[in-house]
């Protein structure tokens, strides 16, 4: 179980074969890294599921490989047009996700791919970047001459990219860590890394473009992947407002909007969350969390209807159907400009 989703398993998968299962979406919401926070954002999981199968669909249509069947509705695995309302569970292929050992920060991926063979789930995650926005983790870590753009030092101004950044990071690690490409290549064993990175973008490619239709901004976004046969396939979950950063007239239509109310409204708790997190790297401690003295507090019901809206409204307007009752996108995002 993920902290926003749980697996249902079918067949389980071998060395040899995919299995099946399903993904079953719940209204739990993650930031931080922190896992299942203390409230719930009513139908968040339908949106969730809907922008995940819509857009498996429009990936499947352009010949990019996933691990998608299709939604579940009545115990029958089903396209998306044919569901009679916004859907909870999405019917997926499974592949091997074996065990990774750590020795603290340590981890030892001789032993997953040992044990992985030729059917696993690569344990990258491939980030892209369409724009650089003030905040951004990449302008700390780089400058812009390494990615080609003409300025001396980032400027005070997001900076949209002509070329998309693609990016490695760790998928199982307690912390996420950017990796250098020679690093992601080792990771990813049989899975040749500039296969990921033309996948990556071609995903960002379709999303972007679908963003782009219904008057949205996608800044960035990320996919997993499986590897099966010499294959790799896009797995988890694309394009949503958990894995992905969509903007609307300037304002965030993502999960980065409960990330931002947290640090404006609970600023003690995501300093103790930092300060947990760089403590356990400095003690070589995976458990980050362990080290935390700080507990997230509950948020009140009209934050909760806010993000429920913003959900709602955002998915209904990034796949151009009424799939929820929810207001016009731009009252959602006025109700998100007043918190």
């Amino acid at each position: 179980m993920t902290s926003v989703k749980e697996f249902r398993i079918e067949e389980a998968a071998t060395a040899d074969d995919l299995g099946r299962g399903s993904f079953v979406f719940t209204d739990d919401y993650s930031v931080f890294d922190w896992g299942k926070m203390p409230d719930q954002i009513p139908q968040k999981g339908a949106s969730l599921c809907t922008m995940g199968a819509f857009n498996f669909e429009l990936l499947e249509a352009e010949g990019v490989p996933t691990h998608y069947r299709g939604v579940v509705e009545n115990g029958d695995v089903i396209p998306l047009e044919d569901a009679s309302h916004p859907p909870w569970e999405m019917a997926i292929d499974l592949t091997q996700v074996p065990d990774l050992p750590n020795e603290g920060r340590e981890y030892d991926y001789d032993s997953y791919h040992d044990a992985a063979g030729d059917n696993y789930l690569i344990p990258l995650e491939i980030v892209f970047r369409n724009r650089v926005p003030v905040g951004s983790s990449l302008r700390d870590r780089t400058d812009p001459a390494d990615h080609g753009l003409a300025f001396e030092s980032w400027p005070d101004e997001a900076v949209d990219l002509a070329d998309p950044i693609v990016e490695f990071t760790t998928k199982y690690e307690e912390s996420d860590r950017h990796l250098d490409r020679d690093e992601a290549d080792s990771i990813a064993g049989d899975a040749a890394i500039d296969d990921l990175e033309s996948l990556a973008r071609e995903v960002n490619r379709i999303v972007t473009e679908q963003a782009d239709s219904a008057g949205l901004v996608h800044e960035d976004g990320k996919i997993e992947c499986l590897y099966y046969g010499g294959e790799i396939r896009v797995g988890d979950v694309v394009g949503t407002f958990d894995e992905n950063r969509f903007s609307y007239e300037g304002t965030q239509l993502s999960k980065e909007v409960l990330r931002q109310y947290h640090k404006r409204t609970q600023p003690e708790w995501v300093q103790a969350v930092d300060a947990a997190k760089a403590e356990a790297k400095h003690e070589n401690v995976a458990d980050w969390k362990s080290l935390c003295d700080e507990e997230p507090e509950r948020l009140d019901d009209d934050v909760l209807e806010t993000a429920r809206d913003l959900y709602c409204a955002g998915a209904n307007a990034y796949t151009g159907q009424e799939f929820f009752d929810a207001p016009p996108l731009s009252s959602a995002i006025g109700a998100v400009q007043r918190l």
